[in-house]
């Protein structure tokens, strides 16, 4: 190894890690507001420095070397403690100031997740928010997000977990009234094998599970979808279900305004299963004063009455 590699500078370290982050060079000047050409000689003059190749160029995309993962995995932490420490600092004042960076699934954003954010920005007008969507579990610290929003079954063993929206949310099964008129209405789950579906499918690729409860029973069925939508486009599958395409199944707060207007009917409503509200996650090493505003405020909103 070169014996100077101390003298890479901060800047440098924090180009390589947006590089890393990025997939590219252009795509990492973006983000930071530089030219690709001077991302390019920060790479290579800590590469020159450190005597290793940190990434590995193609003509489709920049990933990291063993060395360059290895040196990323150590330095992300790092920066976002360094970024937590600057906060603190710049908060020293009376006012919590800076950004707050989330990674949230997409069922928290319809209707559970905006409007407290909304809230909380107007309580807070110094605060800076980024919110990524994403319904994979990921390294938060990695990913360079302060927190993120999850179900309770896909939490992160190592992370600290507080509640936030609704304690409990349910599953709920519906069809429009004219697909109901079509079809044999559904004595019970496994009537819905033989009916037309309406699934959702995560980004992983794995269709949302359509589950059941009644009592001590309960059960999961896999119908085969006439129509398979993304979970990220989860309004325009109700909007099918609307039009009499199927029956849709998911959660119960997304459903209860069509079924309140009379758009949807319940469909087996004996079975549907409950579950526990989704929850804030963050690694107990790393709390900025922009989080712990957040965390505050959540405590203060299950607390009151009103929203309680």
């Amino acid at each position: 190894m070169a014996n100077n590699a101390e003298v890479a500078s901060l800047d440098s370290l924090r180009v390589f890690l947006a590089v890393v982050e990025a997939r590219g060079f252009r795509a990492a000047s973006k983000q930071l507001g530089i030219s690709p050409s001077t991302v390019s000689e920060k790479i290579a003059e800590i590469e020159l420095q450190l005597g290793v190749p940190l990434l590995t160029r193609t003509t489709r995309s920049v990933m990291p070397t063993e060395a360059g993962t290895a040196l990323a995995s150590r330095l992300t932490p790092l920066f976002a403690e360094t970024r937590a420490a600057l906060q603190d600092a710049a908060n020293s004042q009376a006012e919590v100031r800076g950004l707050l960076k989330l990674n949230v699934t997409g069922a928290v954003m319809v209707d559970i997740l905006p409007p407290l954010i909304d809230r909380f920005l107007s309580s807070h007008p110094h605060v800076r928010v980024e919110i990524e969507v994403e319904d994979r579990l990921v390294d938060i610290v990695e990913a360079g997000c302060d927190a993120g929003i999850r179900y309770g079954e896909h939490l992160a063993k190592d992370m600290i977990a507080v509640p936030i929206g609704p304690s409990v949310q349910g599953l709920a099964y519906a069809a429009s009234p004219s697909y109901l008129a079509r079809h044999a209405a559904p004595v019970g789950p496994r009537d819905l094998l033989v009916q037309d579906a309406i699934r959702l499918r995560f980004s992983t690729g794995a269709l949302v599970a359509w589950e059941f409860e009644r009592g001590r029973e309960s059960m999961t069925i896999d119908p085969p979808g006439r129509l398979i939508i993304g979970v990220d486009a989860a309004p325009a599958a109700i909007a099918a279900a609307c039009a009499g395409h199927g029956i849709i199944g998911t959660f119960k707060n997304w459903l209860d305004p069509f079924i309140d207007n009379g758009a949807l009917h319940p469909v087996l409503p004996e079975w549907w299963p409950s579950f526990e509200g989704p929850r804030l996650y963050f690694s107990r090493r790393f709390v900025p004063a922009p989080l712990r505003a957040l965390l505050d405020f959540v405590a203060e909103e299950r607390q009151s009455p009103v929203r309680g």
